[in-house]
C-alpha cells in the first residue's frame, strides 16, 4: 500500500473515531462518565505522544510526566499570578513545556538508550522533590505562607473554561468538546507526523542509525525534534488537565502515573498508529474496576505488563490487525473462485 494511501485510511478512521465520541454525549450525558471519557482524552494524548517519541523515533525517555507537569503548573501559574484568561494560559503553557524539553534535550540525546531513561527520569525527579520542598512565601510575612509552586498541596482554585456560567449544571459538556477539539487536532497531526516523511525519518533512526545517517538523516537532530514535538502535545495535554480540574498538583510526577502511562502504551503496541489508544481505554477500565481495592491498581497494570510482554510482545494493535488480515485471507480466496467460475 502506497504512503499516501495509507495515510488516507488512517485518517478515515481518525475521524471516525473523533465523530464516534462527538456523537456520545448525546447517549449519556452523565457527569461521572463524561468526565472519565475527557481522562481518556488528555491520558491518549499523553501515550500516544510518549509512543511517538519511544515507539516511533527509539528515545526512551521518562520525563513525559515532567511535560505534563509544564503544562499543568504553567496553566496554573498563568491564571493564578499572572493574570491570564485560560485560553491564552494553556499556548504559553505548551510553549513551556517545549522549551523545557528543548533543554533537556540537548543534554540528554548525547546519550542513547538506557542512559537517556536514566537521566531523564533523574530530572524529572530532582523537580518533583523541589516542587514538594518548596517552602517560599508570596507573600513574604510568614504567617499565612503559600508556595510559590503550591508545594505539596499544589495550586487550586483558579478559573477553568469559565463554562459554568453560560452552561451552568452541563458546563462539563463545554469542557468535552473542547478537549475533544483538541484530542482531535492531536490525532491528525500525529498521524500526519507517522505516515509522512518524517515519521519514515524517526522510524530509519530507530530501526538502524548507521543506515539513516548514512542516508543524510541526522540522529541528533531529528531525535531532538521529536522529543520537541512529543513535548509540545504532552504540555498541551497538562493545559487541559488543569484547565478541567482546575488545579496542578505535585501528584502528577508519581511514579505510579509513570507506570499507568507505559502500560498503555504497552499493552496497546508501542510503535503502532491507533495501539495507544486502545491500550488507553483497556488500562483505564482495569483501573476503574480496581477502584476501591487499594494497591490493586498497580497489581492489575503489573500484571498486564507482564501478560502483554509475554503472550502479546506487539500490542493488542498488532493481535487485532493480524486478526483482520487472516479474515481477509480467508474471505479474498472465496470471492476469487466465484469470479473464476462466473
Amino acid at each position: 500500500m502506497k504512503r499516501t494511501q495509507k495515510l488516507q485510511n488512517h485518517l478515515f478512521i481518525g475521524m471516525a473515531i473523533v465523530a464516534g465520541f462527538a456523537l456520545l454525549p448525546m447517549l449519556s450525558d452523565e457527569r461521572f462518565f463524561l468526565g472519565q471519557v475527557i481522562l481518556f482524552f488528555i491520558w491518549a494524548i499523553v501515550a500516544m505522544s510518549w509512543n511517538l517519541l519511544a515507539g516511533h523515533s527509539g528515545v526512551f525517555s521518562l520525563a513525559q510526566l515532567l511535560f505534563v507537569a509544564c503544562g499543568a503548573y504553567g496553566v496554573a501559574m498563568g491564571v493564578t499570578y499572572f493574570g491570564l484568561p485560560i485560553w491564552v494560559a494553556i499556548p504559553a503553557a505548551t510553549l513551556l513545556a517545549v522549551v523545557v524539553a528543548l533543554i533537556i534535550g540537548l543534554a540528554c540525546l548525547r546519550l542513547s538508550g538506557v542512559y537517556i531513561a536514566l537521566l531523564t527520569l533523574a530530572i524529572a525527579q530532582i523537580v518533583h522533590s523541589l516542587i514538594l520542598s518548596d517552602t517560599s512565601c508570596l507573600d513574604g510575612s510568614g504567617v499565612s505562607c503559600v508556595a510559590v509552586s503550591g508545594g505539596t498541596r499544589g495550586i487550586s482554585g483558579f478559573d477553568g473554561f469559565g463554562f459554568k456560567p453560560i452552561l451552568r449544571g452541563n458546563w462539563i459538556l463545554g469542557n468535552y468538546y473542547v478537549i475533544l477539539g483538541a484530542f482531535a487536532a492531536v490525532i491528525f497531526a500525529i498521524v500526519v507526523v507517522i505516515h509522512g516523511r518524517l515519521g519514515l525519518a524517526f522510524r530509519a533512526i530507530r530501526d538502524n542509525v548507521g543506515y539513516a545517517s548514512s542516508r543524510g538523516v541526522d540522529r541528533k537532530r531529528y531525535q531532538l525534534l521529536a522529543f520537541v514535538v512529543s513535548a509540545f502535545f504532552t504540555g498541551l495535554a497538562g493545559g487541559l488537565y488543569a484547565a478541567h480540574f482546575q488545579f496542578a498538583g505535585p501528584s502528577i510526577f508519581e511514579f505510579s502515573n509513570v507506570l499507568f502511562v507505559l502500560a498503555m502504551m504497552v499493552v496497546g503496541g508501542m510503535g503502532s498508529t491507533w495501539g495507544p489508544l486502545i491500550g488507553t481505554a483497556l488500562i483505564m477500565v482495569l483501573t476503574e474496576i480496581a477502584t476501591g481495592y487499594g494497591d490493586a491498581k498497580n497489581l492489575l497494570l503489573g500484571a498486564a505488563l507482564i501478560v502483554t510482554v509475554i503472550l502479546m510482545p506487539n500490542g493488542l494493535a498488532k493481535v487485532i490487525d493480524d486478526t483482520f488480515t487472516k479474515l481477509r485471507g480467508v474471505v479474498r480466496p472465496k470471492t476469487i473462485g466465484k469470479e473464476v467460475r462466473n
